[in-house]
């Protein structure tokens, strides 16, 4: 048991792990993201802790492996005693029944506590996702796409999005009953009263509750709603979204004293390397914006990091070594979007290997990890390295001996400057941008290198 907390979570991937951290700190919640389940000695490592994170990677594996893996994970955050577990997934809702199964999840987890109802809140207005009548929305290129539609995540390589009504979507996952607070519930004062129904209707079971966010003030209802009508303790399989809705509503209610804004990041003084794993078409831009602003960039030949050749990977790691004694960022990367010939090559090459595409994704980012390790023990001076990708980052955080990540600086929504707590002293203090697929403007690389502009 930890005194004081308000939320315990488990972060599905990574990248969406420092999004959680970022959206409860920014918020005024001291929270600790941690890469183990912490013990009491690593705990009283961040006394006065409020929220505690746990990073993962099982939005990336099938239900036998949550079962095994994620089960005892919930269990321990669960002990904690804080009266919301989350189960923190992408505003995007990247899952399916075989891969990432979010109802898979909420089975596991709905058992841990004693309430009668488990919120879901998938919208976040912040990170552009908006959820109305149980339909999910996400912007690209300044435009609001239903998820069905949407061009990256129709798309998606692994999990592609074909049901943009999360309650459809979700009941390809679990029995469980699924039901929705919509947003004239919210605006008109009937939450509460449409809570009751559901619960009265479904009293023999828990049922999952999709709360429609759309903007600022649903967002704040949403989180009241919640935390008003959290009983015993409630389980929720939540975006972000929950984060930012709960915080809106301890603030609004008073149990969160006001705080300072956090610093914007300043410049990598001592350089950055950036490796990439993602396919999406925003770090695909990215990439490109940094090419022609004086990163060194590498494309990276993905048949020898499938099969494990440890001296193309020590080619790799010299060659981002020697563009950092030259004053250049090293940028490793695997793939320029979806549409990058290397797509294909990856699946050509990972049915060579005789690997599923999963366990080729993972052994990429596995070979990404050894690189990433591999240079920063030829440049121990380097301090700061972004990873984009959710698998890669969760692959390369993984080896590098880091046990916690506190947000040091704001950098871009959803993808936050962290800073490493570790008892290898090479890695204590190195700062780490875990960032999604689809987070950060064009210009995300460069703004990593050189600061947010005052």
């Amino acid at each position: 048991m930890q005194d004081g907390l308000l939320l315990a979570y488990y972060g599905d991937d990574f990248t969406g792990s420092t999004d959680a951290l970022e959206a409860l700190t920014h918020s005024g919640v001291s929270t600790v993201l941690f890469f183990e389940t912490p013990d009491a000695q690593m705990l009283a490592r961040f006394p006065g802790v409020r929220a505690v994170g746990l990073a993962g990677q099982a939005r990336s594996r099938d239900p036998a492996w949550m079962r095994e893996q994620l089960a005892p994970a919930l269990a321990a955050l669960a002990r904690l005693g804080a009266p919301v577990l989350q189960y923190k997934i992408c505003s995007t809702f990247d899952s399916s029944p075989a891969i990432g199964s979010i109802g898979c999840a909420i089975d596991l987890g709905v058992p841990l506590m004693r309430g009668r109802w488990s919120p879901m809140v998938v919208g976040a207005p912040r990170l552009r996702r908006y959820q109305a009548f149980g339909h999910l929305f996400a912007a690209a290129d300044g435009e609001g796409h239903r998820l069905d539609r949407h061009p990256t995540m129709s798309r998606h390589p692994v999990t592609p999005m074909h049901e943009s009504d999360l309650r459809m979507h979700l009941g390809a996952q679990t029995r469980r009953a699924r039901a929705l607070v919509d947003f004239t519930q919210l605006k008109g004062g009937g939450a509460e009263a449409a809570l009751r129904a559901i619960t009265a209707a479904h009293a023999d079971e828990v049922p999952v509750v999709l709360i429609d966010v759309l903007d600022e003030e649903s967002l704040r209802e949403a989180g009241r709603l919640v935390w008003e009508q959290r009983g015993a303790g409630l389980f929720s399989a939540s975006s972000s979204g929950l984060d930012d809705a709960l915080a809106a509503h301890w603030q609004a209610s008073g149990l969160l004293a006001s705080r300072p804004p956090l610093p914007q990041a300043g410049a990598a003084d001592s350089g950055l390397a950036v490796v990439s794993g993602s396919c999406s078409p925003v770090t695909a831009a990215q990439i490109a914006w940094a090419a022609e602003h004086g990163f060194a960039a590498q494309r990276l030949d993905i048949a020898p990091l499938l099969a494990g050749d440890e001296h193309a990977i020590g080619q790799v790691a010299e060659a981002a070594a020697q563009a950092l004694a030259r004053g250049h960022s090293p940028l490793l990367y695997t793939a320029r979007g979806p549409d990058d010939p290397a797509v294909q090559a990856f699946d050509d090459s990972a049915r060579a290997a005789g690997l599923t595409r999963a366990e080729a994704a993972a052994r990429t980012g596995q070979a990404l990890a050894r690189v990433t390790r591999a240079l920063l023990d030829r440049c121990p001076a380097l301090r700061r390295v972004v990873v984009a990708g959710g698998d890669s980052s969760g692959e390369v955080a993984s080896a590098l001996g880091v046990q916690a990540l506190t947000m040091a600086a704001r950098l871009a929504p959803g993808a936050p400057l962290c800073r490493a707590a570790s008892r290898d002293a090479r890695r204590d203090g190195l700062e780490l941008v875990l960032k999604g697929g689809q987070m950060g403007a064009e210009d995300f690389f460069c703004t990593a290198r050189d600061g947010v502009a005052k």
